[in-house]
Parts: C-alpha cells; sequence; structure tokens
C-alpha cells in the first residue's frame, strides 16, 4: 500500500528546511514569528503547527509552501531542494 511519506518516513520534505532557514534570520526568527507572519498572508497555522511542519509530523499544503517562501524570500523550489525520490 502506498503511503504519503518521504523516504525518512515524514509527512514532508521541507520542514528540516524550514527551520534551519527560520533560525539563519538575524535576528533569529521564532516559530511564534513566523506563525504570525504567515497568518498576515491569509494562512490559519499557529505556533504549534510550525513545530510539526519543521519536525515531519505535519502535512504542508500547497499554499502553506508558497506562503512560507513568500516570508524567506525564497522560492518555493529552494525548500524542497536536496530531496531525492
Amino acid at each position: 500500500m502506498f503511503k504519503n511519506k518521504s523516504l525518512s518516513g515524514k509527512n514532508n520534505i521541507c520542514g528540516e528546511k524550514v527551520y534551519e532557514i527560520r533560525k539563519r534570520q538575524n535576528p533569529k526568527m521564532s516559530q511564534r514569528q513566523l506563525a504570525e507572519k504567515l497568518q498576515i498572508l491569509g494562512v490559519d497555522v499557529d505556533k504549534n503547527a510550525i513545530q510539526r511542519i519543521e519536525s515531519g509530523q505535519r502535512f504542508v499544503t500547497d499554499l502553506e509552501l508558497l506562503a512560507i517562501s513568500k516570508v524567506f524570500g525564497l522560492s518555493p523550489n529552494d525548500l524542497l531542494s536536496d530531496y531525492d525520490f
């Protein structure tokens, strides 16, 4: 049976990248701050959702991926790079 998980068993392939980029911000951006910026863009997520995304426990919708990339000023592909099927 097919399962919608990455090779590592996580529910998304962008979570680790989101974490890395968020921590590299100057000053560092908290999970709450990222959630607030996404809410301003109309994406309904909270700090707990960001934590679950970063740990791979939560699926990420295409709308969320676009909004996250916009917050960081990146292309969505930048959040998906380094993944091989």
